[in-house]
């Protein structure tokens, strides 16, 4: 037998005198097929470099072995960390991740969900644009039978299953810590007012403050468009330049505190001692600030590799008492300089 080309399962069923089946079989160690013929087969393809047709058999099983996932940015720390772990969720269970950004951008995401479903992956995760309120492109996917899982930011119009960072618990517990190190007049840099992160993040911190007897004004609650670090430093600045100026500002992100910090120090105001600054999200660039941030740690590998998890459970399964259920990670708060005044 020529080795210039790749083997097939015919010329291993051929050489060794077996039906194609019974060789397939084998290979993949079926019951009923003796432990003699699988070891002959499997040492046969061993020894001729065998490898599967995996197109072949996916085009069989009408499958592509594929899953799309759509983030707002590949390059950003938090998102960086939930394709990690998607990744090693995938990889494991022998899926390919193609990954496509949309830069905030509701007609970015409608491309790129096009484009997947049109390459027929054979599910997807997303986490959808700030822009996004039309979700007819992902119900799309849920039309042809294909299963979603949305992640961090999602929809509620879309009955799916939800991984997220329990941002509630998270702002709740963060605007805690501030008020137990002594600061009275909390300000909160928030993101959009349509997006449910920020939504959550909002109601934690409030009742935090209701929880404590602390006063709230609106004109503490100034709302981010592009989640920026100049939008920290022009926030910061507002703020504290006001008649009425806070002693700790609570922020979307590490990138907007990351903005509140640098104007602080421009105006050389002490951080902790006279304002306290805390971020969300637990990015590198937390730990090496100075003073380093006091943060919350949203658990981003897990929420990649759990999502991953749940959609190929969904594809192997097809069980569907996986919809509209919501999967929440518990965040962690990451105690740094810039809010610790007592010890």
């Amino acid at each position: 037998m020529s080795e210039k080309r790749r083997i097939t399962l015919k010329d291993i069923a051929r050489e060794l005198g077996i039906s194609v089946s019974t060789a397939s079989r084998a290979l993949n160690e079926y019951p009923g097929i003796s432990e003699e013929t699988i070891k002959m087969v499997q040492d046969f393809a061993k020894k001729h470099n065998y490898v599967p047709n995996s197109i072949a058999v996916n085009f069989r099983k009408n499958k592509t072995m594929t899953i799309g996932m759509v983030v707002p940015e590949v390059v950003h720390y938090y998102f960086s960390s939930i394709i990690s772990g998607a990744l090693d969720a995938a990889t494991k269970k022998g899926y390919r991740l193609l990954i496509s950004q949309t830069e905030e951008k509701a007609e970015l995401e409608m491309h790129a969900c096009h484009a997947m479903l049109a390459g027929n992956v054979d599910g997807l995760l997303i986490s959808i644009s700030n822009e996004t309120s039309d979700v007819s492109h992902i119900q799309e996917f849920l039309d042809e039978g294909k299963p979603v899982i949305q992640f961090d930011k999602y929809s509620d119009k879309l009955k799916t299953p939800k991984v997220i960072t329990d941002d509630y618990q998270g702002a709740h517990g963060a605007v805690k810590h501030l008020i137990e190190q002594g600061y009275k007049k909390i300000a909160h840099i928030n993101g959009l007012e349509n997006v449910q992160n920020s939504v959550d993040r909002l109601a934690g911190y409030r009742q935090a403050l209701i929880d404590h007897h602390l006063e709230q004004h609106p004109e503490w609650i100034p709302h981010c468009q592009q989640i920026t670090e100049e939008e920290g430093y022009r926030f910061a600045k507002q703020l504290l330049e006001s008649k009425n100026p806070p002693d700790a500002i609570f922020c979307i992100t590490d990138l907007v505190a990351l903005g509140a910090m640098n104007y602080l120090r421009e105006s050389n105001r002490k951080v902790p001692e006279e304002i306290g600054v805390m971020g969300f999200s637990n990015w590198k660039i937390s730990e090496v600030m100075q003073p380093s941030l006091s943060t919350v740690e949203q658990h981003g590998y897990q929420i990649g590799l759990r999502a991953t998890e749940l959609l190929i459970e969904s594809l192997q399964s097809n069980d569907k008492s996986l919809r509209d259920q919501k999967i929440e990670i518990q965040s962690d708060l990451m105690i740094r300089n810039s809010t610790l005044r007592k010890g």
